[in-house]
C-alpha cells in the first residue's frame, strides 16, 4: 500500500496514546479518518488538531464506548452509513484498569473492550473491506491462557491476567479469522507495539513515564499501510524486537483459536 491514492481507515482510541500518535501520521499522508474515541468533545478537539497537520485530509468523527455491547452496535451501524468501503480497520483501543472493570452486562471490561468489542467489529464491517484491505489488532508482550469462565463474566480477575488474556484473546481470533478468510478478505494481523510506551494506560498500570510513544504509533501506521505487511496474513509482530515473531504458544494452536471463536461467537447469538 505504499505511496498510493488515500485510504478509508477506521481507527479505534484515536484520541490519545498510540491511536493518536499514528493519527497524526494518518492525518499528514491525507488520508480520510474516522476518528473513534468514547467522548464527542474530546473527539472533536482531536479532529481539530489534526486538521491543522493537513487540511487536504477528510476526517469522521465516531463516538462509541467499547465497553457497550449496545453502543458497539450502534458504531457498526455509524460506520456503514459513513462510508461505503472501508481500506484499514485498527483495533487499537483498550483498556487495563479501572475503578469499576465490570460492565453493564456482567463481563470483565478488559475482554470486552480488548477482545469482544474489536472482534464484533471486524465481523460486522468486513463487508465494506476486500483483499487489499488490512485489519490490524493491537495485541500486547502481556499474553496468558485464557480462562473462559473470566472471559463469560463468571470468574473475576485481577487488572494484570484480565489484561494479559484479553490480549491473547484478540491474538488467537485473529490467527483464527485470518485462516478461515484467507484469499476471500482482508489481510489480518496482530501487532505488539512496543512495551511500556509513554501512553495513559502504562502510567496507570505501572506508575512509570514509559518510553517514547511515537514508536507505537509508527508500527500502527507501518501495519496499516506498508509493503513490510502485505504478507502478513494471521501472523504477529512483535515490535519489542522488531520483528514477526510466534505468540503465545495457544495462538499456535488452531484448535484452540477455533473454541476460542466458538465461545466468542456465543455473545452475538
Amino acid at each position: 500500500m505504499d505511496n498510493l491514492a488515500p485510504k478509508t481507515i477506521l481507527l479505534t482510541g484515536a484520541t490519545d496514546g498510540i491511536g493518536f500518535e499514528a493519527a497524526k501520521q494518518f492525518a499528514q499522508q491525507g488520508h480520510h479518518l474516522l476518528v473513534h474515541g468514547r467522548s464527542p468533545e474530546k473527539v472533536e478537539k482531536v479532529i481539530n488538531q489534526l486538521s491543522c497537520i493537513n487540511s487536504n485530509a477528510k476526517f469522521t468523527p465516531i463516538i462509541a464506548d467499547l465497553s457497550s455491547m449496545t453502543a458497539v452496535e450502534n458504531m457498526i451501524s455509524d460506520v456503514k452509513q459513513h462510508v461505503k468501503q472501508l481500506d484499514v480497520l485498527i483495533n487499537n483501543a483498550g483498556i487495563f484498569k479501572t475503578p469499576n472493570p465490570v460492565t453493564d452486562e456482567g463481563l470483565d471490561i478488559r475482554f470486552v473492550v480488548n477482545t469482544l468489542a474489536p472482534y464484533r467489529l471486524t465481523m460486522q464491517l468486513l463487508p465494506l473491506m476486500n483483499t487489499n484491505s488490512r485489519v490490524v489488532n493491537l495485541s500486547s508482550a502481556a499474553q496468558a491462557s485464557v480462562d473462559y469462565d473470566a472471559l463469560a463474566g463468571s470468574k473475576r480477575l485481577g487488572d494484570n491476567p484480565a489484561y494479559a488474556q484479553s490480549k491473547l484473546a484478540i491474538t488467537m481470533w485473529t490467527s483464527a479469522l485470518a485462516k478461515q478468510y484467507k484469499g476471500k478478505g482482508p489481510m489480518m494481523v496482530s501487532v505488539n507495539p512496543k512495551s511500556l510506551l509513554a501512553s495513559k494506560m502504562v502510567k496507570e498500570a505501572y506508575g512509570i513515564q514509559g518510553s517514547d510513544i511515537s514508536v507505537g504509533g509508527d508500527i500502527i501506521v507501518r501495519a496499516a499501510l506498508s509493503d513490510e505487511f502485505a504478507d502478513a496474513h494471521g501472523k504477529y509482530y512483535d515490535n519489542d524486537i522488531e520483528a514477526f515473531a510466534p505468540p503465545h504458544s495457544d495462538a499456535t494452536d488452531m484448535a484452540k483459536n477455533e473454541r476460542l471463536v466458538e465461545v466468542i461467537e456465543r455473545f452475538y447469538s
